[in-house]
């Protein structure tokens, strides 16, 4: 790491001597430009660029200054000051859950929003188990701008995207010159070089490239290198009379952590309960990993032996190749974006950690009122635990079952082609008319595989494997693992959760639209015809059993321990085909009405659509099924109305919306390992504005939603109630001073309560986050930036597993009183030093 750290201050400070002599890189009039463009300019989700007081749509942007000042560690993180997003990032760096304007995060992932790098989506499906949409969009130098379209023609311009689309722009080479910025975190272990460079390479070809790499322990206290890796990317213009060419290409290869739930101590009442942060382990700055939990033995899918490691992490490897093209043919524009992406890694992962009192844990594991409990490895190997609740060990008297899933990514490659054409026509007025095609060809071949590990919880990532004995000596335990298999199968059984996919996820969407704008009025329309088919095979649920167990000596040692009794293993020569087709009409219509030259009043309605992807295949419906057709749940229709005014001048930008949204999901819960079959309703008002007075910049927001569960197929008693950490207000603000050599500011974002889950019963607290930065710029071309996240150490959780408090969650009335939550990262301060050139 020291050696790391050395290279990168050597690499920036050589970097920072070369442009001494040059010109500034962007004069302010070029910038301002630039700015002006693409404020009064939003492409994302529409059928043409258009002012957006023209366009009845719901549109923010996020420019690259205000990413540099925000000072996030992740996409997830940026995405919290957008108003009507609902960002559940408390898992890491990626894999963030999203959604917007109420529509529910019933599971894990982003449904409902589709996350795209430079117009074409990222994954096809933003909640595929694994990776969600955000996973392979990492925010570096080359980025531009983050636009965000919420509802609206997002239905019809994007398939699998009824709620909205979240893209991330590229610079393209417009500007000549470049930037590094070495990055080290003072409170936490990481480092990180970035660099971009860009320009002309003739007056009629451009290009732009760029990265970043990194290394260190991560955000949180792992106790081994946990986040290293990077990415490199780059993308070549060639202009010519009526268009351009232009190629995209990308290598990412990245290990980032998992940051699994964390215990609390609870106490006070359902709707005003009360956290305790555990002795000796902060939920806040540290993990479940751990430098003594690394390698588990479980079987793959061919149920041969492996030995993943969990500091691989979420380990995500992607080569992509784009090209986009526009020309102008007999008055039509045309574009074409195609786009080839070949992903692949694994997950290494806790997940759904449980925690108890140490004693409770070891009669429970043993069934034995006398067990006892000693370390398998750590500083105190061999030790037998001695704890009680006046002398607790570790100040907390904690363990934790362990369940690792190892997930490998065997392709998730995606191939999408759009091809557009538009003309727009003068007939009293402007008149566009679009029509095109869209395919996409989504891979999705994975497995999830188990292994339950016993540890005791200690920070700074020194928690250590333990094994359970029973009164007459013997280990219940094998090493530290308490099954070849998930702590959560069904019925205490094996087989449950393992699974694997192989399926070819085709889809192929003809869309067309039509807009009119004659003096203060535009009106526009937009269908989308979605036509999809599902192929492959899966391993897991077989018709009228699960997967199933042998007696193996997993670990060689020539004994048969109580979990080698019981490993999990897959019937291989046994798959079950898939084999379905769905197809949906979403459409969206909207008319906007200027009032004046800064003031506009808009209205819309949507309906769009969602398919589940790999969700719903093994749902115990599909379970009887020879072959897995998923009956009438591959769409989930969305129903939006929205209405509102919008106001912009050259210092003031007001934008309010009144919404109202219905959804039919068909989903599965990994948390409580239940299938969801949902109506949801949500209505509400978004408010977003800005104000630009001379060096004082402030951006506020404000969503109010009101939504409830309407209708539960499965479970009746849920209904009426409010859908699981949703909370009533979000909302944030972000004042800036900036002057000429020195800025500072700050990012407050919130949330009221909210409740744990569906029935209502155990509320998560609200919580103010403050994140603030002061800037230094020396030069034209060199500044420094201190900025500090969740700077008051503010427990904000996104998420409680528990329904209630104990006991009745618990096995028996003097269980520890404990949840499982999942908190954003507490305080972390970095530093990062910027040469433009």
């Amino acid at each position: 790491m020291n050696n790391l750290r050395f290279l990168l201050v050597i690499t920036a400070a050589s970097t920072m001597a070369v442009p001494a002599l040059a010109e500034p890189a962007e004069p302010a009039t070029a910038e301002a430009t630039r700015r002006a463009q693409s404020d009064n300019s939003v492409g994302t989700g529409v059928a043409r660029a258009r002012d957006p007081l023209d366009s009845a749509t719901s549109t923010s942007v996020l420019h690259d200054e205000e990413i540099e000042r925000l000072g996030a560690r992740s996409l997830a993180d940026l995405l919290r000051v957008i108003p009507g997003l609902r960002v559940e990032g408390a898992a890491g760096e990626i894999n963030a859950s999203v959604s917007v304007r109420g529509l529910p995060i019933p599971a894990t992932g982003s449904k409902y929003i589709q996350f795209q790098e430079d117009g074409l989506p990222t994954l096809e499906f933003g909640d595929i188990t694994g990776v969600s949409g955000d996973a392979l969009a990492r925010p570096d130098l080359m980025l531009s701008q983050i636009e965000v379209i919420r509802g609206g023609s997002a239905s019809t311009f994007a398939s699998n995207s009824p709620g909205g689309v979240i893209n991330l722009r590229s610079r393209t080479g417009e500007v000549d010159g470049g930037a590094v910025a070495l990055s080290s975190g003072l409170d936490y272990d990481n480092a990180r070089l970035d660099f971009t460079d860009g320009g002309h390479l003739s007056d009629s070809v451009r290009f732009q490239l760029g990265g970043f790499y990194r290394q260190g322990h991560g955000l949180r206290r792992t106790g081994y290198q946990a986040a290293r890796g990077g990415q490199f990317r780059f993308n070549v213009t060639k202009e010519f009379n009526g268009g351009y060419l232009r190629l995209y290409g990308k290598h990412l290869d990245d290990r980032t952590p998992f940051y699994d739930a964390v215990p609390f101590f609870i106490s006070g009442t359902d709707d005003r309960p009360r956290l305790t942060r555990p002795r000796g382990f902060d939920p806040l700055h540290d993990a479940t990993n751990s430098r003594y939990l690394r390698n588990v033995l479980m079987l793959d899918r061919t149920n041969r032996i492996i030995s993943p490691d969990l500091a691989d992490g979420q380990h995500l490897r992607e080569d992509l190749a784009q090209l986009e093209a526009q020309l102008d043919v007999a008055g039509w524009t045309v574009q074409e974006r195609f786009r080839y992406a070949r992903v692949n890694g694994s997950l290494t992962i806790p997940f759904n950690t449980l925690f108890s009192e140490i004693n409770d844990a070891a009669r429970q594991v043993a069934r034995d009122a006398n067990a006892t409990i000693a370390y398998v490895d750590g500083d105190r190997a061999g030790e037998r635990i001695l704890s009680s609740r006046g002398n607790a060990l570790n100040g907390n008297g904690l363990t934790a079952a362990l369940p690792i899933a190892f997930i490998p990514l065997r392709d998730y490659g995606d191939v999408t082609n759009e091809v557009r054409v538009s003309r727009v026509f003068d007939v009293g007025g402007e008149l566009t008319t679009t029509a095109g095609l869209y395919s996409a060809r989504q891979k999705i071949n994975r497995d999830i595989l188990w292994t339950t590990l016993l540890s005791d919880i200690r920070g700074h990532g020194r928690s250590a494997l333990i094994d359970v004995f029973g009164s007459d000596g013997v280990s219940v335990t094998d090493h530290g693992v308490y099954r070849y298999s998930n702590f959560y199968s069904p019925n205490g059984g094996n087989g449950g959760l393992r699974r694997s996919l192989d399926t070819d996820n085709a889809i192929d969407a003809p869309f067309a639209s039509l807009n009119y704008r004659a003096g203060r009025v535009s009106i526009g329309a937009s269908a989308r015809y979605d036509n999809g088919a599902v192929s492959g095979r899966l391993w897991g649920v077989r018709a009228g059993s699960q997967s199933g167990s042998k007696v193996l000596d997993i670990n060689g040692d020539g004994a048969i321990s109580r979990p080698e009794q019981n490993v999990d293993v897959t019937v291989f020569d046994q798959s079950r085909p898939v084999d379905y087709r769905y197809h949906y009409v979403s459409y969206s219509s909207g008319i906007t009405y200027r009032l004046a030259e800064p003031l506009a009043l808009f209205a819309r309605y949507s309906r769009g659509g969602r398919t589940p992807a790999d969700r719903l295949m093994f749902r115990t419906e599909n379970a009887t099924n020879k072959v897995a057709t998923l009956g009438a749940s591959p769409v989930n229709p969305v129903r939006q109305a929205e209405a509102g005014v919008k106001y912009r001048s050259d210092q003031i930008t007001l934008n309010l919306t009144g919404y109202w949204a219905t959804v039919y999901d068909a989903n599965y819960d990994p948390i409580r390992a239940r299938p969801l079959s949902r109506d949801y309703e949500a209505k509400g008002l978004e408010f977003e504005g800005g104000l630009r007075a001379g060096v004082f910049d402030l951006r506020a927001g404000a969503t109010y939603t009101n939504a409830r569960i309407k209708h539960d197929y499965l479970d009746r008693t849920n209904e009426g109630h409010q859908p699981r950490a949703q909370p009533k207000l979000l909302f944030q603000a972000s004042p800036a001073l900036v002057l000429p050599r020195f800025a500072l500011g700050a990012s407050f974002v919130g949330a009221t309560r909210s409740y744990t889950q569906d029935e209502n019963w155990l509320t998560i607290p609200g919580y103010v986050t403050s994140n603030a930065f002061v800037q230094f710029r020396a030069t034209d071309r060199l500044r420094l930036t201190l900025d500090a996240n969740n700077l008051f150490d503010t427990v904000a959780l996104m998420g409680i597993d528990t329904r209630s408090q104990p006991p009745l969650d618990s096995q028996g009335p003097d269980s520890t009183p404990l949840i499982r939550g999942r908190p954003l990262t507490g305080r972390t301060i970095a530093a990062t030093l910027r040469a433009d050139f």
